[in-house]
């Protein structure tokens, strides 16, 4: 076996050691881990929720590692849970965390945070390193130069077979979206560049909670009046900033009311965590809680005064603990039963971190109660898409592949059950070829065509994956245009429909495009037969569509009229005249260029 674990893991995942005793998705994770590294050294991903045990799955596959292990993580808290979960096992490992005091590094198994490791990279020349596990592995950056990836770097120099797993609830990356490129259900998530090649095992949220291994959410939607952050946009890093917050949340009359409801709804709850926008926010809102009974912490709280507020949380001498995104991760406190929002969450990833601290297990505990006074849209349950949010009204919407009939997930919008928008390019599914391997499915939703070749190209592709050439500029395509006598190039602002008869006096459907200024460009189309049906969906319904792929062939020119709304016009028509009339030779979609559109016009 190629890998750093004991071969007879993956004919028997161990289920009891040293008095510890994993659950049956735990031993598949660590069985799916095993398989994986026995055959590759890509990097792969295992997502468990929060609460669902990531320390226990760690330290059996630390357990099983013939070769040195090296476990990371960004915060000394993780670092010592980890450890300790290890030391359950009746083993003993080293720590390297200036911040726990300790920094050894000659056993067969450390745990370390990665500020420290990076900071002594001194320390693991020669190390002999065969497996690196990252905890909260959704913060590898893609940045070479980052922590994580230095530290990688420097063992791949001394090994360059070392087998890199990360492990994390939410693998997602603001501004990148999924942080691995394959899924072990067949499907494509992140980019192909991703440094994580691919999620090995995944445990859904919901399955864990109905199996009884983490407590149900009940969120409330909250009729007392909250904060509008509707207006705010997060900054070029992703995040909000905190002027931005601190516009919406400084003195605002809300404040007071949401509060006494907290406070009010908390009365049979023995643990209440609150998450503020801002210092100052948090500050205003300690104000108007018991005095004795909550306490503060922020990233400026020293660690001796955060540690000794946090055990008197845990002990439960204190009941409200407010904090300005510090204790997202690595924080365990079991008996907390009411989470309050009143800030807004830049991703479902943080969404779900926030939420996650009120669903561990413990006595009497049947619920944890979520109010949200921020107006976030996330549901807890639902997958990150991948791609940011295109608007607020947008959610996860399931489309099939009419090629290879993988169940995709874009954003998009439904009336009702019906698909009718998504932003979806290409198919997340994945094929086998004549030589037994996996590929991408080809299909895309949106596409623009090879003026050579014909072939269909990602909408921002700048050369033709068929014929390699370079696909002809849309800005191009209109300046050339705009320099013809015989063309008439539309801006186009709307786009008629119309039931009509032809000179023969026979159905045709009239698509009329028109511009700013009133100026028309048409087109017919017949829907008599099938062979007419299926010409009008290449040439017309398939690139028209809001929601490309979802089963729609309209019969009659009043089905399509009828159904309007499933439809969206180009940003720019090409005619050329031809005798007397105008034929549309070109329409663009999805342009992006500088011309402005109509619908940029201000």
């Amino acid at each position: 076996m190629p890998s750093s674990l004991h071969s007879q893991a993956a004919s028997g995942p161990p289920s009891r050691s040293g008095g510890v005793v994993l659950r049956d998705y735990q031993r598949e994770a660590v069985a799916r881990v095993i398989t994986h590294f026995r055959a590759s050294s890509d990097p792969a991903v295992v997502v468990l929720p929060t609460g669902s045990g990531k320390s226990l799955v760690i330290a059996e596959l630390a357990r099983l590692a013939r070769g040195r292990v090296l476990v990371l993580a960004h915060v000394r808290e993780l670092v010592e849970q980890n450890h300790a979960k290890y030391q359950a096992y009746g083993l003993t490992a080293d720590i390297f965390s200036a911040g726990l005091k300790r920094k050894e590094a000659e056993r067969q198994v450390v745990f370390g945070s990665v500020q420290s490791v990076v900071r002594n990279l001194h320390r693991f020349d020669d190390a002999g390193f065969t497996l690196l596990v990252i905890d909260e592995c959704h913060r590898v950056s893609q940045e070479k130069e980052a922590s994580y990836r230095q530290v990688i770097d420097h063992l791949r120099k001394q090994n360059p077979s070392l087998k890199v797993l990360g492990l994390t609830a939410t693998p997602h990356r603001l501004g990148q979206g999924f942080i691995y490129h394959l899924h072990h259900h067949g499907m494509v998530r992140g980019e192909s560049g991703s440094f994580f090649r691919t999620c090995v095992f995944e445990q859904p949220l919901r399955r864990m909670v109905k199996q009884g291994y983490l407590t149900p959410p009940k969120r409330l939607d909250m009729a007392i009046e909250g904060y509008d952050f509707s207006m705010l946009a997060p900054a070029g890093w992703g995040s909000f900033s905190e002027a931005a917050l601190d516009r919406v949340v400084a003195g605002n009359r809300a404040t007071p009311g949401i509060v006494a409801d907290i406070v009010g709804r908390a009365a049979a709850r023995r643990g209440v965590m609150i998450f503020a926008a801002t210092v100052a926010h948090a500050d205003e809102i300690m104000g108007y809680l018991p005095a004795n009974e909550a306490a503060l912490i922020t990233g400026a709280t020293p660690a001796r005064e955060r540690a000794r507020l946090i055990e008197a949380f845990k002990a439960q001498s204190l009941k409200y603990l407010v904090n300005v995104a510090v204790l997202t991760t690595g924080f365990d406190a079991p008996h907390v039963d009411l989470i309050a929002i009143l800030r807004p969450t830049e991703s479902v990833s943080l969404y779900q971190q926030i939420v996650g601290r009120g669903l561990r297990l413990a006595p009497g505990k049947e619920d944890c109660l979520v109010l949200d006074y921020a107006g976030n849209p996330w549901d807890l349950y639902a997958p990150e898409v991948g791609e940011p949010r295109p608007d607020s009204d947008s959610e996860p919407v399931q489309v099939e592949c009419p090629a290879c009939g993988h169940a995709n997930l874009f954003w998009g919008k439904r009336d009702g059950e019906l698909v009718i928008e998504h932003h979806g390019r290409r198919c997340q599914g994945l094929v086998e070829t004549p030589e037994g391997k996996q590929r991408q499915c080809d299909f895309r939703f949106r596409f623009k065509v090879c003026d050579q070749c014909g072939a269909e190209n990602d909408i921002a592709a700048r050369r033709c994956h068929g014929c390699e050439r370079v696909l002809v500029d849309a800005d191009d395509k209109l300046k050339a245009a705009l320099k013809l006598k015989d063309a008439r190039v539309l801006r186009v602002s709307g786009m008629a429909l119309e039931a009509t008869v032809n000179g023969r006096g026979l159905p045709r459907l009239k698509v009329t495009y028109h511009d700013e200024d009133g100026a028309t460009l048409s087109e017919w189309f017949a829907l008599e037969t099938p062979a007419q049906r299926g010409a009008f969906y290449a040439a017309f319904l398939r690139r028209h569509l809001r929601a490309p792929g979802v089963p729609w062939r309209p019969t009659t020119p009043e089905e399509v009229i009828n159904e309007r709304a499933r439809l969206r016009h180009p940003d720019f028509v090409v005619g050329r005249k031809v005798g007397r009339h105008f034929q549309i030779r070109d329409k663009l979609f999805d342009y992006q260029g500088r011309y402005r559109k109509a619908s940029e016009a201000g």
